[in-house]
């Protein structure tokens, strides 16, 4: 929301420049900001685009507009980049080996320990309440994208974590900060940055930690089906985006599984 806002604020001052406001501005104006953006990357131009047609077809909806100027934009092609995991060393040694001391490196293990296990989107962590969670059962309730709540599971490491780190507490935000309230995903994100910088791990955020999840659980034998409701994708084809199978575990797999991949004959 605050990207989409900075977006819209953009225009608005680009249109300002010819005394209109944001809901006078046609087609042209707005081929005219996207082409003065300092921005080059496909996809904050797409974003950017996206976030001015639906702020048009708002207009739309609500009758303040009878058409939309932005109909007949078109965003640039944005191309899939594979996103970035650990190996299962790396992640072992990140989640074991946070920043800060005493409290909060209990808070920051059980962070790490939870995103990781679980593959929670970061908002969905920060979110959680200490009555979302089933230790016993090693299970946690989230809510996702669209509102959607679904109960994934996590392992014993995040269990034992989070046990030293809740010290008996039943009730409330599960993370909080220093002054006691909800943790925000701003802190979140550079718990998890710091604990990779710590050890060596240039790169790392939730997303990072989130997709390492979904590749573990494929190379280990899980199906997409099963990552697909474990990370609260919508679509399959969203979750075949986070996980991959390196080249020579591709090749195990042809030659056990192809009839025409074997020597033997059988």
């Amino acid at each position: 929301m605050r990207s989409y806002r900075t977006d819209l604020e953009g225009l608005g001052r680009s249109l300002l420049e010819s005394d209109r406001k944001l809901r006078d501005a046609d087609l042209p104006a707005i081929r005219a900001w996207l082409g003065r953006l300092d921005a080059k990357e496909p996809s904050t131009i797409a974003r950017k685009i996206a976030s001015v047609r639906n702020f048009f077809q708002f207009l739309v909806r609500e009758k303040i507009l009878e058409r939309s100027p932005a109909s007949r934009l078109r965003g640039p092609k944005v191309p899939r980049k594979t996103p970035r995991f650990l190996e299962v060393g790396e992640a072992a040694q990140a989640l074991e080996n946070p920043t800060q001391e005493g409290v909060f490196w209990l808070r920051n293990r059980a962070l790490l320990e939870l995103m990781y296990g679980a593959g929670l989107r970061v908002s969905e962590l920060c979110g959680v309440d200490v009555e979302h969670l089933d230790l016993e059962r090693r299970m946690v309730r989230v809510r996702g994208k669209g509102n959607k709540d679904r109960v994934v599971p996590f392992g014993p490491p995040a269990r034992a974590a989070l046990k030293e780190w809740l010290a008996g507490r039943t009730e409330g935000a599960l993370f909080v900060n220093s002054r006691g309230g909800r943790l925000s995903v701003r802190s979140a994100w550079r718990i998890v940055r710091d604990a990779g910088v710590a050890n060596g791990l240039v790169g790392v955020h939730p997303h990072v930690l989130r997709h390492s999840c979904a590749t573990h659980l494929l190379t280990g034998g899980a199906d997409l089906r099963a990552i697909q409701e474990q990370l609260g994708h919508s679509s399959l084809s969203t979750t075949q985006r986070y996980v991959h199978v390196d080249t020579q575990q591709l090749l195990q797999v042809y030659r056990s599984a192809h009839p025409r991949a074997r020597t033997d004959g059988k």
